[in-house]
């Protein structure tokens, strides 16, 4: 029982520290271009067609400060009638070196999705005020291959932190 406890630690260890695949990787380069057109289309310009574009029919959202979004409508509606009508401009920012992708394949290898993490900034620009951080948080995004195309079904936002917070 102990060896095969060891054996069991040892495979989900190196499976955390070799599974994140090379960031000059194809899946890398595809993800970390569909991470920038969801935050570019939902967060920060509310181009809502794009937006709708990338998520999946079948979409959840679970938040660790607003609660559960259940489906796709909800989540475009909860970005065009709350983030896009804010009384100030928010900004997200990937946090460069956090992101990893892990591929997601089949009993036959064949890759049907995958699991991206990473930290991100927010950011808020007032009118004639200088643009400020407004909180960090973690991300866990699951991308599943529907149809040929890159969608996003689930995602967990969480360890949101305030700057005040952060030191």
């Amino acid at each position: 029982m102990k060896k095969y406890f060891l054996s069991s630690l040892f495979s989900m260890a190196a499976a955390i520290a070799f599974g994140q695949i090379n960031r000059s990787s194809e899946l890398y380069r595809t993800l970390r271009q569909k991470d920038s057109l969801l935050f570019n289309a939902g967060f920060n310009t509310c181009n809502i067609s794009e937006l709708e574009s990338l998520v999946s029919d079948n979409f959840e959202f679970y938040h660790d400060k607003s609660g559960i979004t259940p489906s796709k409508a909800d989540f475009i509606a909860s970005i065009q009638n709350g983030l896009c009508k804010l009384n100030y401009k928010p900004r997200r920012e990937l946090v460069e070196e956090s992101l990893e992708v892990f591929p997601l394949t089949d009993k036959d290898g064949k890759l049907y999705g995958a699991i991206q993490t990473g930290r991100h900034n927010f950011y808020a620009k007032e009118k004639d005020k200088p643009e400020y951080l407004t909180s960090t948080a973690v991300f866990t995004h699951l991308w599943l291959l529907e149809n040929g195309q890159w969608k996003l079904k689930r995602v967990l936002s969480y360890n949101h932190q305030e700057p005040a917070k952060l030191n």
